[in-house]
């Protein structure tokens, strides 16, 4: 077995496996045991999760420390607490929720969907959809952003890290193939086909992690934007999506406006996406300029 000291001088695809293989050990026995118990498929997928990162935040304390030698695991992964971070990350949510509706506003107008008032109150729905969003946005920013970026940029070159990196985004959000070769060697059922119903959401997962990679790098690898851009979107998503504001219309086909009402498995998500890779170039020439 590596040491720590072996372990820190090893090439980054070694690290990676040793981080993973570790988190795999004290994960996947409860996760077992929780698919086996519960029988509400939502209910695994929120429990696993919840697991998942937890142990992972525990995990991440150690490697940080013992592999990394940094004592301040957050500032070392650039989630310190300071005012400069803090406007990043209310900056990135304002773009980010904006966008989202922005693009569902204009798909409105030209009748590709349909408004519809929601089921239950929109106030409640909106702070469901904060909570969520303010917890995936900040430790999927620390996972990918933070220590996975990290680590592949020690020992690659920029643009490879950053291709890299949004390909382990799209590839582990795009969880339908992970998730059924997880549940075939643990010898339970899975239903195949909902790996292929999800497919079109790839491209625009690969492209929302080059967004949030660059968003760290012209934010000085402070992680406040790349937060802030990610909880934006989830929110304005849950508030449409799971408040049923919108249906689709008959005019256009559904990988214009996006499959199954996922904005990134459409044409407009991933021209929206281009338009935010653009403001963030930007924002960093003028961030160089002041």
């Amino acid at each position: 077995m590596l040491s720590p000291a072996r372990l820190d001088r090893s090439i980054a695809p070694i690290r990676l496996l040793a981080f993973v293989g570790l988190l795999a050990i004290f994960w996947l026995p409860p996760y077992a045991l929780i698919r086996i118990l519960v029988p509400d498929s939502n209910t695994v997928s929120i429990l696993a999760m919840t697991l998942l990162f937890v142990e992972f935040v525990l995990l991440l304390r150690w490697w940080t420390k013992q592999i990394c030698g940094a004592p301040n695991w957050l500032q070392h992964y650039g989630l310190q607490l300071t005012r400069s971070n803090g406007r990043l990350l209310l900056l990135g949510f304002a773009i980010g929720s904006f966008s989202l509706f922005a693009l569902f506003a204009i798909e409105l107008g030209f009748g590709w969907l349909q408004a519809q008032w929601p089921p239950v109150p929109l106030i409640r729905i909106a702070i469901e959809g904060l909570l969520v969003a303010s917890v995936f946005g900040i430790l999927e920013e620390l996972i990918f952003r933070g220590w996975l970026l990290q680590e592949l940029e020690r020992d690659y070159r920029p643009s490879i890290a950053l291709l890299a990196n949004s390909l382990i985004f799209a590839l582990l959000h795009y969880t339908k193939p992970i998730e059924g070769a997880i549940v075939s060697l643990l010898g339970l059922p899975f239903d195949w086909s909902a790996v292929l119903r999800s497919l079109p959401q790839f491209p625009g997962l690969l492209l929302l992690g080059v967004l949030l990679v660059r968003a760290k790098r012209v934010s000085g690898q402070q992680l406040g934007l790349a937060i802030g851009l990610h909880a934006g979107l989830v929110w304005g998503y849950y508030l449409v999506n799971v408040g049923e504001l919108v249906e689709d219309g008959d005019s256009v086909p559904q990988w214009v406006t996006g499959m199954n009402q996922n904005p990134l498995a459409g044409v407009m998500g991933m021209l929206a996406l281009g338009g935010l890779l653009l403001g963030v170039k930007r924002f960093g020439k003028w961030g160089d300029r002041t």
